[in-house]
């Protein structure tokens, strides 16, 4: 398994310092409007370190709402997608994470959890949504309420365009669960990355052995009874379809209409129960911890909590780290 440590397009050697204290071999690097020279030289930088690249993304291509909605600049947002699944070729990467929502994330105030940490919340009555420079509130935010056909007939239309190149290159595609999941926000059905059944079916339309999941367990369990599966079983069946490549390690309070996004063992989620069934389907991909809570002290400190938490998990499993 890989564990991975989540850097930034602005890293320091400290930081680089600083993941290789934690005992970590490997990284992964966002931007936004990454080009390929710089992915390049991220790329020499962390190999620099002794460190390994697993993924370096681009938020610009990550979530667009032209391509999930089908607005006017879709066919030139994809054609950006593609020359993004070139560069990650040409720097040797096989792998990147996609996101298929409309409008982004969408949260409320953060309010406070375990011993006053600071927390990412969502209310369903109260959350606005927000990706990149854009903020979303409620109501038909796109200009007008959006079908769910309409929105797997734009999946369709992304996947036929993307998935050829991706077999050429030989990249796989990983599908990020819709955050929060299930909901209709902004006008826009969250139903594709949502639940099982919507992968199942989002699988089927993109009819490739290179498109398949990023099972994000924090979204999953936001989700809860709606996702038609547990994190356990989502687990089992996208690894036992060839499907599961990377795994975001996170915990919630609860699931949606409300929940706060906690610490790995401060959550309703059985965390320990997820990293047993990876060890058991030997799930040898990517697993990083994400959304951590803000503590006091250095803002390190989180990561360092979550990290430790699940080597420790991996440890008393008898999980290889890679």
């Amino acid at each position: 398994m890989k564990l991975t440590f989540q850097l930034y397009q602005n890293f320091t050697d400290e930081d680089l310092e600083y993941v290789r204290q934690l005992g970590i071999r490997h990284v992964v690097v966002g931007t936004t409007g990454g080009t390929r020279d710089f992915f390049q030289a991220a790329k020499k930088r962390v190999e620099s370190a002794g460190l390994e690249l697993t993924n370096i993304g681009n938020t610009d291509v990550h979530n667009m709402p032209a391509v999930t909605l089908g607005l006017p600049e879709r066919d030139a947002m994809i054609g950006r997608y593609i020359e993004y699944l070139h560069d990650l070729h040409a720097i040797g990467m096989s792998y990147t994470t996609y996101a298929h929502m409309a409008n982004g994330l969408w949260s409320s105030p953060n309010t406070a959890g375990r011993g006053n940490s600071v927390a990412r919340t969502f209310n369903a009555d109260t959350a606005t949504g927000r990706w990149l420079d854009q903020s979303f509130a409620a109501g038909n935010v796109h200009g007008r309420a959006y079908s769910e056909e309409e929105l797997w007939e734009n999946f369709a239309y992304f996947t036929e365009r993307v998935v050829p190149v991706a077999e050429e290159l030989g990249i796989n595609i990983g599908l990020h669960p819709d955050d929060p999941p299930g909901l209709t926000l902004g006008g826009v059905p969250r139903c594709i990355a949502s639940s099982y059944q919507g992968y199942q079916k989002a699988f089927e339309i993109a009819d490739s052995p290179n498109f398949g999941a990023c099972l994000c367990i924090g979204s999953w369990l936001e989700g809860g009874s709606s996702t038609g599966a547990t994190p356990e079983e989502a687990i089992r069946g996208f690894a036992a379809a060839g499907k599961l490549w990377k795994v975001h390690f996170r915990n919630v309070s609860a699931p949606v209409p409300v929940f706060r996004e906690t610490f790995l063992d401060e959550g309703y989620g059985s965390m320990v129960k997820y990293m047993a069934t990876l060890a058991e389907v030997n799930f040898d991909g990517i697993l990083i911890a994400d959304h951590v809570p803000g503590m006091v002290g250095d803002p390190r400190n989180p990561w360092s909590l979550s990290i430790g938490y699940i080597q420790g998990m991996m440890d008393a499993l008898g999980i290889e780290r890679a």
